[in-house]
């Protein structure tokens, strides 16, 4: 019975101790964790990394030295994650997270892909775990960034770069994805192959075409299709804009004016300001 008693004392002892050994004090990071995401064409690109400040250190060349590997950022390594296969500077990428290292220069920097996502830091970098190397050259800031900052710039439609700033330094890469491939097998599978009744998927395959100066008469075709069975202010101004494109000024007048009569009376001013200039750039 005294052994059982004691075993109990001994248990509500290592219980009530390792409840205290458990708490912590929250505290503010000196260099916060964040994340930033974008979607570049039909990719979803994201940046998972922690943000030191200067604090009155002079960053570049001392507390990040010139020649040496850096975890670019603070705290574990900086994360890139693609959702599909990119391009970075030109070089081909598969989807899936890496590791951002880089080795600043006064004129040049060396940024490194590393298929190693588990380190600390630069603590263990092997160059073995290279997937990519290139190298940039670093500009300077309009002003000084006293914290860290990494964020998306220059975004197209099939493309950004990745542009970094701390201090008054500035080095940026770009990343290239596949689009025009992928949409083409769409609209091949969805409204060339199929013919569908849909049409906003007629919409969608002349819109396309349109923006990317394909084949206009294909384009002016499915739009036709499209408004027949069902028209929308936003399908007939793109109407009206592969017509202008194929030089039919009247036909692309009249289905402007048809276009924003429509968007007047769905109370839409910003279609009925699109049709007005595009009927005041024909005449």
């Amino acid at each position: 019975m005294k052994s059982k008693a004691k075993l109990l004392i001994l248990f509500v002892v290592f219980i009530c101790f390792g409840g205290v050994n458990a708490q912590q004090i929250q505290m503010p990071q000196a260099s916060p964790a964040a994340q930033i995401s974008q979607k570049v064409g039909l990719t979803d690109v994201i940046v998972e990394y922690s943000r030191p400040s200067m604090r009155g250190r002079k960053i570049f060349g001392e507390l990040v030295p010139y020649g040496e590997v850096w975890r670019t950022g603070a705290n574990a390594a900086t994360i890139l994650t693609f959702s599909t296969e990119v391009k970075i500077e030109g070089n081909a990428i598969p989807a899936g997270s890496y590791a951002l290292y880089s080795i600043p220069g006064k004129t040049e920097w060396t940024m490194i892909l590393s298929s190693n996502t588990k380190l600390w830091g630069a603590v263990g970098y092997s160059d073995a775990d290279d997937v990519l190397r290139f190298k940039v050259k670093p500009g300077k800031t309009g002003q000084k960034y006293e914290t860290m900052e990494i964020n998306f710039v220059d975004i197209t439609d099939t493309g950004t770069s990745i542009a970094l700033k701390w201090e008054t330094t500035r080095v940026k890469f770009r990343i290239e994805t596949e689009v025009d491939g992928i949409v083409m097998a769409q609209i091949k599978e969805l409204v060339i192959d199929q013919q569908p009744q849909n049409p906003g998927l007629y919409y969608q395959a002349a819109n396309y075409y349109y923006t990317n100066n394909k084949d206009m008469n294909q384009a002016y075709e499915w739009i036709v299709k499209s408004v027949n069975d069902d028209p929308k202010y936003w399908t007939m101004h793109l109407k009206a804009k592969i017509e202008l494109a194929l030089g039919k000024k009247k036909e692309a007048i009249e289905s402007a004016t048809k276009s924003m009569e429509m968007a007047r009376e769905a109370k839409n001013p910003d279609y009925v300001g699109l049709n007005e200039r595009l009927i005041k750039s024909i005449k």
